[in-house]
C-alpha cells in the first residue's frame, strides 16, 4: 500500500518546486534521518530552532578592498592580492548582514547554493564592517564570506579569533570543502 496518492506526490513535487528545491536538495533530505526529524516537527513532537544572527551596518563604499580589510582592525594572517583585487565592493551604504550556520561540510559550489537558497549574496565589505563593529561575532565560530572571481574561482575572507586571542583575517582562494564549524554571511539580494 502506498503512503501517498499520486495527487499528494504531485502536490509535494509542486511545493518543492515553488520553494526553489533542486533534485540535489531532495536527494540530500531523503538520505539519513532528516525526514524522521521533520516528521516529529510536523506532528508537533519537536521544534525547529533556527539560529540566524543579523547586524545592520553602514558601509563606506568608497573604500578599496585593502582599505575595507584594514578597517576591520584585524591582524592580516594571509592576504592573496589577486583574490583581494577581485573582492566585490558594490552594494548599499546601509544594509543588514545575515549570518548562517550549516550542519554539513559544504563544497564551494554547495555554499554558493546555500547563499542562493537563502536569497543572499556575498558582500565582503558589509561583512567586514559587521566584523569591525562587533569583533566578537567571530569568537564562537570563524565567519566566512565567499565570492567568485572573474575566472569563476571561489575566493573568501575569513574572520576569526585565534588561539592567542588575536582577531585575524584571511583573504584567499578556495576549492575544497568548508568545515561545518564556520558561520557564513551575506546580504539579501
Amino acid at each position: 500500500m502506498s503512503i501517498m496518492t499520486s495527487r499528494q506526490a504531485s502536490e509535494l513535487d509542486f511545493a518543492f518546486e515553488r520553494n526553489g528545491w533542486t533534485s540535489e536538495d531532495v536527494k540530500r533530505v531523503s538520505g539519513g534521518d532528516l525526514l524522521a526529524t521533520l516528521l516529529l516537527v510536523v506532528r508537533g513532537a519537536a521544534e525547529v530552532v533556527v539560529k540566524i544572527i543579523t547586524r545592520t551596518v553602514k558601509v563606506d563604499r568608497s573604500r578599496t578592498a585593502a582599505e575595507v580589510i584594514d578597517a576591520t582592525g584585524r591582524v592580516k594572517w594571509y592576504i592573496d592580492q589577486e583574490a583581494l583585487a577581485e573582492m566585490p565592493l558594490d552594494g548599499k551604504s546601509e544594509d543588514t548582514v545575515e549570518f548562517f550556520e550549516l550542519n554539513y561540510d559544504p563544497s564551494v559550489d554547495e555554499l554558493d547554493r546555500e547563499y542562493e537558497a537563502r536569497g543572499l549574496r556575498p558582500d565582503p565589505a558589509a561583512v567586514a564592517q559587521a566584523m569591525a563593529d562587533d569583533p566578537a561575532l567571530a569568537d564562537e565560530r570563524p565567519v566566512g564570506v565567499q565570492w567568485r572571481d572573474a575566472r569563476d574561482r571561489a575566493c573568501y575572507a575569513i574572520f576569526h579569533r585565534d588561539v592567542s586571542e588575536h582577531y585575524v583575517v584571511f583573504v584567499n582562494r578556495f576549492d575544497h570543502r568548508w568545515l561545518r564549524h564556520y558561520r557564513f554571511a551575506g546580504v539579501h539580494k
